[in-house]
């Protein structure tokens, strides 16, 4: 059974940045596809970032195009944080789907993925 531990989450100023990590385990064939989602007080959980299992293929929604980068190494994916805003606080989950193979239109929409981290808290304040 795959499990999901994410890290790398805190309280930054405007501008600042951070990494979040994810690091999978017990998956038994190729890494999942793995999606990064946040959610704030208040609002839908919205998903921001994806990659697929041999890290070839990305995708990233318009609100963090040119900001965040997501990575892979095997197991662990990382998404790197710049220019953050207040508006990108939030709890930010990452979450594996049954497959290796990136589809577009999946990447975006909770159902896709079974298996969810705890989330991490970032808070980006003057």
């Amino acid at each position: 059974q795959v499990q999901l531990v994410e890290s790398g989450g805190g309280s930054v100023r405007p501008g600042d940045s951070l990494k979040l990590s994810c690091t999978a385990s017990g998956f038994t064939s190729a890494p999942p596809v793995i999606g990064w989602f946040r959610q704030a007080p208040g609002k839908e959980r919205e998903g921001i970032s994806c990659i697929s299992g041999k890290g070839i293929t990305t995708l990233y929604v318009d609100s963090v195009k040119g900001r965040f980068t997501i990575s892979r190494e095997w197991n662990t994916v990382y998404l790197e944080m710049n220019d953050l805003r207040p508006e990108d606080s939030a709890v930010y989950v990452c979450a594996a789907q049954p497959t290796a193979i990136l589809y577009h239109s999946r990447c975006y929409e909770p159902g896709h993925y079974d298996t969810w981290g705890q989330g991490t808290q970032v808070t980006v304040s003057s």
